[in-house]
This record gives C-alpha cells, structure tokens and sequence, in this order.
C-alpha cells in the first residue's frame, strides 16, 4: 500500500537530482527531478517543504517511512542535502536511493543499480563524497552528446528533443516501480525487470 505519512521514523531516504529555477526545469539534468515529482503524485505527496537545502516530503512506501527529497543546492552540489538528511536520520547508504539523469543511455533507458562509481556525474560524484558509493541508483538515459565537441554543460541544462521528452518520460511510472521494488528489499528483480 502506497500512500502519505508525516510520522516521524523516516527508514529510507528517496533523492531526485536535478538545478532549482525554472531555466532548468525541462532540461536533461533535470530528469531525476522529473521523475520524483511524478513519483511523489502518484504516492500522494507534494514535495514543498524546504528543509536539508532541500525540497522534501515524506511517504509510507512499502510500509518504510521515506523522505522523499529534492536538493536545492544545484547539481554539483547535490551531497550537501543529501548528507545533511542522511546524517539528520541517521540513514545508511545502502537506504539512500538516488534517481538521475544517464547521458551513457539512450532517451528513456534505464538502469538500476545497487552501488558504483560517479560515471562522471557531478551530482553523484557529490553524493559519493558526502556519503561513500554504497547507494543505490536509478539512471534515466537522456542521450549522449551528437558530437564529440559539444559542450557537455550545454547539452545536459538543454531541453531534449519533444520526441525525447515524452520517451523519457513514459518511463516515470517504471522509475516509481523501480524504486519501489528497491524499498521493498528487492533490488534484484527490479534490476532484471527494468535493465536493458
């Protein structure tokens, strides 16, 4: 049963990574918001509360107490909200799932996995230094560069194509079960049920 809860208690903590502000609102470093948002409506939550350099609620997923959590500290960033509630709760990494954006994977891929490396991400770069790599993740592909010189900046804080964007985010609902798999204790069938 999924639905809100603003007990106290919080077990798990979900991240979204993404920049504050409307000029990155629709843009491919932005995914991982995207996908929390539509998460949290389908879970009944608004995630508004400012709280960790944060935008947060909480939800009872899986009969655990989630935070659900947006960092407001833009990208490169992201470790200090998240490490703050982390270290607040007391949370290990291996209860900290965290959602973003892949430009290794093509538009609407996605990846679940239990622990690894920043990939050069900055944002899970951030993370890993606040808290170590023992996280796990949801990757939303959002396409590789056209060409090699692009600006990688330019191209991640640019919008993708309409096309793109509704393959992205056709996938939201799978990312929602991903991550509810993952709060259930089981990372492995969510692996082997949306990888690939």
């Amino acid at each position: 049963m999924f639905f809100q809860s603003r007990m106290g208690g919080i077990e798990y903590i979900v991240a979204g990574l993404g920049n504050p502000g409307d000029r990155y609102a629709g843009s491919r470093h932005n995914a991982g918001f995207a996908a929390l948002d539509a998460a949290a409506s389908a879970w009944g939550a608004r995630i508004v509360r400012s709280k960790f350099s944060a935008l947060t609620d909480t939800a009872l997923l899986a009969d655990k107490k989630v935070l659900l959590l947006k960092p407001q500290t833009f990208m490169n960033n992201s470790g200090e909200a998240v490490g703050a509630a982390a270290a607040f709760y007391k949370i290990p990494p291996e209860h900290i799932v965290v959602i973003f954006d892949d430009i290794s994977l093509a538009p609407g891929r996605l990846r679940v996995r239990a622990k690894g490396s920043a990939g050069g991400h900055n944002g899970i770069k951030s993370i890993i230094a606040a808290i170590g790599e023992d996280f796990p993740r949801v990757k939303i592909g959002v396409g590789e560069k056209p060409r090699p010189e692009y600006d990688l900046a330019d191209w991640v804080l640019s919008a993708p194509t309409a096309a793109d964007q509704k393959t992205i985010r056709a996938r939201f609902d799978d990312v929602r079960g991903a991550v509810e798999l993952i709060l259930a204790g089981k990372i492995e069938q969510a692996m082997s049920k949306y990888n690939g």
